[in-house]
């Protein structure tokens, strides 16, 4: 008797939490573009930072962003990818992966910070390649790796097993199989790993501050091992350790609005290209 008033009751609290939620991203970005439209102009996307991040542009922020999220992806996709065909299609199930498995989970936890300082161990110290964009770079891929191995893993388990088998009854060969009836119809799932991914890496702050970011660098990088402004990194000094916190407050919310629209572009240019996909390909 009690059960459907117990289902209507879970059901409406559900749709309160969605609620809230909704509204509370809804307010942060309506602060963000209200506070930071104000401070968007020409100079300012376009120009570079003057009197220490007081005045000016911050175009070395947004080409260091770009180049530090597009080094992350050319490193974490491919390996992410093919971290997942390995364990997908050919590791042996058996104790050794579901270790394998379990500490790729288990890394998808772990605090950025902690990433930052590997980072900066081995990157920057060990390996010696000092504070830039490539230690950047492989540092956050590191990161973000463990997120698209797991989506690119679950996408490639909910391809269909038959596509497997009437490839090999025809006499194709499993790398074949795999490149023609699998990746083709889990790659939509992939670009979901990829463009949480894409958010995580473009707004991290602690990884970058061990490894590469500048506050005040007022030139754009020249090779991969420069190092250069990002945004995240500008967005917290701006904020918390200026010292004309108050005067740059509209820079700090146009800093914020920036890099909201610049993640916002480049996930909705990967979901676009995974809609295209799934379009395209359908079993």
């Amino acid at each position: 008797m009690g059960r459907p008033w117990v289902d209507a009751t879970i059901a409406w609290l559900m749709r309160i939490t969605t609620y809230a939620i909704v509204a509370v991203v809804a307010y942060i970005i309506f602060d963000i573009v209200v506070g930071g439209l104000p401070a968007i102009s020409w100079e300012f996307v376009f120009g570079f930072p003057r009197r220490s991040g007081a005045e000016g542009g911050i175009l070395p922020a947004i080409v260091g962003t770009l180049c530090l999220v597009l080094g992350t992806i050319a490193v974490a996709l491919p390996l992410g990818m093919a971290t997942a065909i390995y364990l997908s299609e050919y590791a042996r199930r058996g104790r050794f992966t579901g270790m394998v498995r379990s500490a790729i989970v288990t890394l998808a936890g772990v605090p950025s910070i902690v990433f930052g300082l590997f980072g900066l161990g081995l990157f920057v110290l060990f390996l010696d390649m000092g504070a830039s964009i490539l230690a950047g770079s492989l540092t956050l891929a590191c990161m973000v790796l463990p997120t698209i191995i797991v989506a690119s893993e679950e996408a490639i388990q909910a391809v269909p097993q038959s596509l497997r088998e009437g490839s090999l009854a025809l006499g194709a060969t499993k790398w074949e199989t795999i490149r023609t009836n699998v990746l083709p119809y889990s790659i939509p799932g992939m670009l979901t790993g990829s463009i949480l991914g894409i958010g995580r890496a473009a707004g991290e702050t602690a990884p970058i501050l061990l490894t590469v970011a500048a506050f005040y660098l007022p030139r754009l990088p020249r090779s991969v091992f420069d190092q250069v402004m990002a945004l995240p990194y500008h967005l917290y000094v701006l904020a918390t350790q200026h010292p004309e916190a108050e005067a740059v407050r509209p820079m700090q919310y146009g800093t914020a609005l920036v890099l909201l629209l610049l993640v916002l572009g480049l996930s909705l240019a990967a979901i676009l290209l995974r809609g295209r996909l799934r379009r395209k390909y359908r079993w």
